[in-house]
């Protein structure tokens, strides 16, 4: 009974302590976006909407990656490609997703294995479709 309950302790512990229940994001709000786009300060937008929604609207400057919902290694590999251009530089890295949601969070998690420093990674709250400045969006 006793080695039972052990067991059970450290499967709960191992749980608990997984990067998808630990893990506290940094999110960036679309006024704070916005502001950094309008001064030219330094930022990465990695876009992770699928490759029909990237062309219909996106951020200015926002970088494809089309890895959503970012759950399979195929969509882990496209942001491997773009972590490597996010490592030339120390801008803040801020994840665009439809809403803003798990998409977001395990692309966010995926960036941090790939050596991007937490400091610099935050999510776009409310995503794509909460951003509210039509005028620095790029439509087709």
């Amino acid at each position: 009974m006793l080695k039972r309950f052990l067991y059970i302790m450290a499967a709960l512990l191992l749980f608990i302590g997984s990067p998808a229940w630990s893990a506290s994001y940094q999110y960036m709000d679309a006024q704070t976006v916005k502001q950094k786009l309008e001064t030219h300060a330094p930022l990465s937008l990695v876009d992770i909407q699928v490759e029909e929604d990237y062309a219909q609207h996106r951020i200015v400057g926002a970088l494809p990656s089309y890895a959503y919902p970012v759950k399979t290694a195929e969509d882990r590999a496209k942001l491997t490609a773009i972590s490597q251009q996010l490592m030339t530089s120390e801008a803040p890295v801020v994840v665009v997703c439809p809403r803003g949601g798990g998409g977001a969070k395990r692309a966010y998690d995926y960036l941090l294995t790939q050596g991007i420093d937490a400091k610099r990674l935050f999510i776009l709250e409310q995503g794509q479709h909460g951003w509210p400045f039509p005028e620095l969006l790029v439509k087709n």
